[in-house]
């Protein structure tokens, strides 16, 4: 397969304006996510002036969502954003949401709930178009949170963090395809969230553990090239070696076991090659901030 011109750029979510802010909880510091730098991370890989749509279907509170990036993306500059307020399946086909879908150069998923995402998505001539601009075009698709569980072909949509460790608690669906041999999770380590996707490894050994932290993220360049980016850690979680695994045998419920599940950790400028399941450099960054 050709590896996609595009880029992808997926986030763990951040404390200011993730989980909060879908519960309606306005902070002081709302803004801090984008002062911290994952959007003009964002902004920095798009191939000309940005052109920005926002989607936020995954949300409850769409409209105050939208707000808050519109806001953020103007901070750093970029006037030119949109707010695609895609709410059933209906609303995907809106002829209006699909010429801006094919004029615009990156687009934004929302946090919230993933399950939304699929589910509205799936299977339309949105998601399609969308698959063949990052496939085809150099074109930017970001997503936190939910935006971000919701890029890999297998998705997680459900799963208790503490009792992660028991057969059946993690819950998998298909998400939007926009990658393949991957799960990626998010709020990583605020919700404590290691055994929940050890589990969705043990269960699909061949495709690749993504969890990243709070205002953490990944830039994917080639399809398969992961770069951190952010204040926290992106955890890897290879199930590729796996020795001893009972998950297949036991009773739903009970402790699953696993032997020989490789774990990596990376920070801000790591590369790690989904390919070939290895590091591929870093950056080394003394005394940054950020």
């Amino acid at each position: 397969m050709v590896n996609p011109q595009g880029h992808l750029v997926a986030v763990g979510g951040a404390e200011d304006k993730g989980t909060d802010l879908e519960k309606g909880i306005v902070q002081r510091n709302r803004l801090n996510f984008f002062e911290l730098g994952i959007l003009k991370n964002i902004i920095s890989i798009i191939q000309g002036e940005p052109r920005v749509e926002v989607i936020t279907t995954a949300s409850s509170i769409p409209d105050e969502v939208a707000e808050n990036y519109v806001s953020g993306f103007q901070k750093l500059g970029c006037d030119n954003v949109g707010h695609m307020r895609i709410r059933n399946r209906e609303d995907a086909t809106i002829p209006e949401y699909m010429e801006r879908l094919k004029a615009c150069n990156c687009i934004m998923f929302s946090g919230g709930n993933q399950l939304r995402l699929s589910s509205i998505f799936g299977g339309t001539e949105f998601l399609d178009i969308l698959k063949h601009r990052y496939q085809e075009e150099d074109f930017v698709i970001a997503g936190t949170s939910a935006g971000a569980m919701a890029m890999s072909n297998t998705m997680i949509y459900e799963g208790n963090a503490a009792l992660a460790n028991l057969k059946g608690e993690v819950k998998i669906t298909t998400g939007l395809g926009l990658m393949h041999n991957v799960i990626i999770d998010t709020h990583f380590d605020k919700r404590g969230r290691f055994n929940r996707l050890a589990q969705a490894v043990a269960a699909q050994p061949g495709a690749i553990g993504i969890g990243l932290g709070e205002d953490t993220g990944i830039i994917v360049s080639a399809g398969h090239e992961l770069k951190a980016i952010g204040s926290g850690s992106v955890v890897i979680i290879d199930g590729k070696n796996i020795d001893y695994n009972n998950i297949a045998d036991i009773g739903f419920g009970k402790p699953i076991s696993v032997e020989n599940i490789t774990v990596h950790i990376m920070s801000k400028g790591d590369v790690y090659n989904v390919h070939t399941r290895k590091f591929e450099g870093s950056e080394i960054i003394i005394n940054d901030e950020d």
